[in-house]
This record gives C-alpha cells, structure tokens and sequence, in this order.
C-alpha cells in the first residue's frame, strides 16, 4: 500500500526550501540588527530566489525584490525571515506583514467563496499575523483581546490543510465548555460550506456515549474535524472508540482556562500523548499569564508566537466602560432602570451563581422583559436550545454565570452588565469582551456594592492603565451604538 505525503504541497515544498537552507523560518525581534546573509547561505538564497516558489514562505506577500533584506535572529538555533523592505510592522514582540485582503493567504477557492459569502473582505490583526504561518504547519500560540477573530486562524488553517480520510479523525479542538465546542463546530460549518467532503463532528459530556461511539465508529459519518471537551474527548480515546493515530492538527481554543484545571490538564495530556508525535499544535486565549506559556510551549516545538506584550493593550477600542455604586438591594431597581432607558440590541447580564441566574431572570420575565437565562446547572440539551434561541436574535436579554464569558461569540451583543462584580481582571475582560467584538462599540457596566467589588474594579483599572469613570446620569446612544 503506498504511503500517502504528509501535509499539503505548500508544507512539502516549504519543508523543501527550509532542509536546503538548513534553517527554520519564524518570528523575530523587530528591534534585532539586519545581517547580511553568510558566504554559504548566499548562492543558495539566490538559487532559491529564482527557481523557488518563495511566496509560499510569506504566501501574502509580493515576489521579492532583489534587495530583499534578512533579519537574523540571534540565538543559539538560528532562524531567519525573507521580508521585503518597506513592509515590516514594529508590533513590540512580532513583526507583522501587511495585507490587503484573505486571497493574499493563497487559500482554496472553496475557503475563498465561503470568506466572500460571509462578507469578510479584510482579516483582522490577529489574522494577518497568525495565518500565513499556520497555514504552512507552524506550531502557533496566541493571545489577542477578545472578538478579533482568532477563532477564524485555526479554522481556515486547519481546513486549509486538511485531507480527509474516510473514518480518520485529522484535527482535533478542544475547549472548555460544551457551549464553545457547539459554536466552534459552527463555525467550522460557515467555512466548509463549499467543502462537502469534510466533516465536522462535536462531542462533549452529559449525552449518551454509545451515540458518539456509533458515529466514530461509521466511515461514512466519522468526522475529520472532532470538537469537544477534554473529559468526554479522552473517555471515548481510553476506551478505543475514538481513534486518533491519524491526527495532524492539535487545537486547544481558551487554552489558559484548560491549562489551569487539574483535571482538565490531565485530561489533554493524555489526549496528547496518544496522537502521533508529528503534529501542529496551536492554542489560543484572550488572556494568557506569562505564568500558563512555558506551559503551553511544552506541547509545541518552536512555536510562532504571538503575544500582547503591553497587557494594556488588551482593553477593547469602542467599548465604553463605567462603574454604578449602589447598595445591593438597590440592584434590581437600577438594571430595570438601565434597561428602560438604554439602546442595545442584545444584552448579556453576568451573575456569579446558578441561583442569582435563575431568580434574576424570573424577575425581568415577570416586568416583561426578554430575558433566557444560561447557566451549568442546566441540561446539556437546554442549554444549546437556550444559546440558540439568543444568538437567532428571539431572546434579546440573557442572564448568565461566567460559563458564557469565555469564547461565545453573539454578534448583536452590545452591551454587558456585571450585576455582581467578577472575581479578577481576566474575568472581567472576558465578560465585556462579549460586546464590541470585532473592533464595533459596546457598553460595559459593573455594579459596584462592596469594598470587595471596589477592589476588583481598581485591580482592573490598574491592571488595564484604563480609567473606568462611574456611569453618567445620560449616556448618548451614539457612544456604544454602532451607525
């Protein structure tokens, strides 16, 4: 039986380049001197240069000019980038390469209609940093603020590279809610909308196990694509059912969240040891302490990586953000009061327990607001049915614990409530990372009733260098109402 290549004609033929070079191809300092190239390297960059398909080291970049620059990195294993003159981006940590457009990433025609179907003409920051790279089999591990549209970097990366196999799972996600993973096989639908050969399967805990066994276990509806939580994911890899030998794609979405619990960390790292050694791995959080990285970077081998390195940065353009001090008891009169004079399309009101959610949603049922409620103490099939209802836009209100902080992308959300004040900063950014996602406007209210809350309201402003004023008597529309 012939073996089949490993990886797409654009890893091959990079692979290629990279074996004749002797040198691996990544990130670098923007602050690093230039270096000419060696008397060794020369003829051998100038050979590549002529015959060699070198728009796939930098698929959105022009051909390159004869007066191409290299900057070198220094450091014991010696890396280089090929980058015209004129089109470095200092970006503190990274160096960036503009782009005008996705068709400058070279992607499929069938990735390419689904882009323009869905309207996007521009990729965002995160995506012009991150896809050029992923799409060649880079390791990648990335931190950008919430709503830029990092979710998008693993998907057309991995769906750019797939070739699926019947009965062969090729890529695996993993997140840390069931409602992530549900979003996630969503997303992976939008984009493989011209793609019919590829399946995309989710699995998570609290549904039957014999249901994702038969499915693995059918060639014609085994996916290629598998999104799930960590417990259910290695259930089903300890008892054989899901098989995953034929791996190339390791993807870990809020990869700090999953890091940080025992039992989901466990849970992945035996995952990970099962697939084959020869992988891409890629991870991806809005929030990433310098504490959870090396942790990260132990899945990986020389990995890109892309970080925010002022965390400043991470506070979102667009977002209005104001306090309310107010006693507790006065909360529910405030936010019927917001609520009647605010404009929003659609409001997410975070709550810290499964109690406060169901009673606060009680109470804007029976003064006649459209509020639905999310919480972990729901069953798994109501909790999708409820997800649904509000992002198809008939629930314009949700109540929710932190569970729906992370990673849920709702794209009329515009304004976030915090009726009790979150436990940390990273809480925080993540609840109001909810509205103003893409770079829109948004509004982002805390109540603030304690010297506790207070503390964590000045934790947030020092941690973010942002002034959070308290909430004005009127707020114009116009500030967090996107035209």
């Amino acid at each position: 039986m012939p073996s089949r290549p490993c990886g797409s004609l654009a890893q091959r033929t990079v692979k290629a380049i990279r074996h004749r070079i002797g040198l691996r191809v990544t990130h670098v300092d923007a602050s690093a001197p230039s270096a000419a190239p060696t008397s060794e390297a020369r003829p051998i960059l100038n050979s590549i240069s002529s015959t060699s398909p070198l728009h796939l080291l930098a698929p959105h970049s022009p051909p390159l000019p004869a007066s191409t620059s290299i900057t070198r990195q220094r450091s014991i294993d010696s890396f280089i980038v090929l980058t015209p003159p004129g089109q470095l981006r200092d970006h503190g940590s990274y160096v960036g390469i503009h782009s005008t457009g996705f068709r400058d990433f070279l992607l499929k025609p069938e990735l390419l209609r689904a882009i323009s179907d869905l309207g996007f003409e521009h990729p965002s920051e995160v995506q012009q940093e991150c896809i050029p790279q992923s799409i060649l089999g880079m390791d990648v591990v990335c931190q950008a603020k919430s709503g830029m549209g990092k979710t998008a970097v693993f998907v057309l990366a991995t769906l750019q590279q797939i070739e699926p196999v019947d009965g062969e799972v090729s890529v695996l996600v993993l997140c840390h809610t069931r409602e992530l993973a549900y979003q996630i096989r969503n997303e992976y639908a939008r984009f493989t909308k011209y793609m019919p050969d590829v399946r995309t399967g989710v699995i998570y805990g609290g549904t039957p196990v014999a249901e994702n066994q038969a499915m693995l276990k059918d060639k014609t509806k085994c996916p290629h694509i598998l999104v799930g939580t960590p417990g259910r994911m290695n259930a089903l890899v300890r008892d054989k059912s899901l098989k995953v030998s034929g791996v190339k794609h390791f993807v870990i979405d809020e990869c700090d969240k999953i890091l940080e619990q025992v039992d989901m960390r466990r849970d992945v790292q035996d995952i990970f040891r099962a697939t084959p050694h020869h992988k891409q791995v890629m991870m991806f959080s809005a929030t990433l302490a310098k504490e959870v990285r090396p942790t990260c970077k132990k899945f990986m081998q020389n990995p890109l990586e892309i970080y925010v390195d002022d965390e400043t940065k991470l506070t979102l353009h667009g977002l209005q953000q104001h306090y309310v001090r107010l006693e507790e008891s006065a909360k529910n009169r405030k936010l019927n009061d917001l609520l009647d004079s605010l404009e929003f399309n659609q409001v997410i009101i975070f709550v810290k327990s499964i109690s406060r959610a169901n009673e606060l949603d009680k109470l804007l049922r029976e003064c006649n607001f459209p509020s639905i409620c999310i919480h972990g103490g729901l069953a798994q099939e109501e909790r999708i049915k409820r997800y649904q209802q509000f992002k198809n836009f008939e629930k314009r209100i949700l109540v929710a614990t932190d569970i729906f902080g992370r990673g849920i992308d709702v794209e009329r959300v515009n304004v976030s409530i915090s009726y009790d004040t979150p436990t940390d900063a990273d809480s925080y950014l993540h609840r109001v990372g909810r509205a103003g996602r893409f770079g829109t406007k948004g509004l982002a209210i805390m109540f603030v009733s304690s010297d506790e809350d207070a503390e964590v309201l000045k934790q947030i402003q020092s941690r973010f260098e942002v002034a959070v004023p308290e909430l004005p008597e009127t707020i114009e529309a116009s500030t967090y109402m996107s035209a």
